[in-house]
């Protein structure tokens, strides 16, 4: 497995999410377009992909969120590779480039429908805090925090 360092440019990436917000649809339900306005593609700078050999089969990015802060997104694992810790490898890489872009905190918001996700991130090492802005008053968001 690789790992790269790229854009939202990214044909690959772009693949991925495709996949993502289909199942995000059929999770997030009548909730889907709310979310769905929070995670655009314009103009996200930092990206991972991960690729087994050629086939990319894992995605995340981050995007500023404040001065020491970035907000992981898209994150996303394709169902034929599941269960091989590629979220966690993705998942670290975005830190470890947060950090060497001098942000000191990553936050993330995932649903109560997801508890994969959420134990992902609990194993990660991210902490439940109170729902953040756009999500502070969505009762299916669950909003997290790691100091890096």
């Amino acid at each position: 497995m690789t790992i790269l360092r790229t854009t939202s440019e990214n044909i690959d990436f772009q693949k991925l999410v495709v996949l993502l917000d289909q199942d995000l649809k059929i999770k997030d339900g009548e909730d889907h377009d709310f979310y769905a306005q929070h995670n655009t593609l314009a103009k996200i700078n930092h990206v991972v992909v991960c690729y087994e050999e050629t086939v990319a089969i894992g995605c995340g990015a981050f995007k500023e969120f404040d001065a020491d802060t970035v907000e992981i997104k898209r994150m996303f694992v394709h169902p034929d590779f599941r269960g091989k810790r590629i979220a966690s490898r993705v998942l670290k890489e975005l830190e470890i480039w947060a950090t060497e872009n001098n942000y000191t905190n990553c936050i993330l918001e995932t649903g109560t429908n997801n508890p994969q996700a959420v134990a992902l991130y609990h194993k990660s090492g991210y902490q439940i805090i109170p729902n953040y802005e756009p999500y502070e008053n969505v009762e299916t968001s669950v909003c997290l925090k790691k100091s890096l």
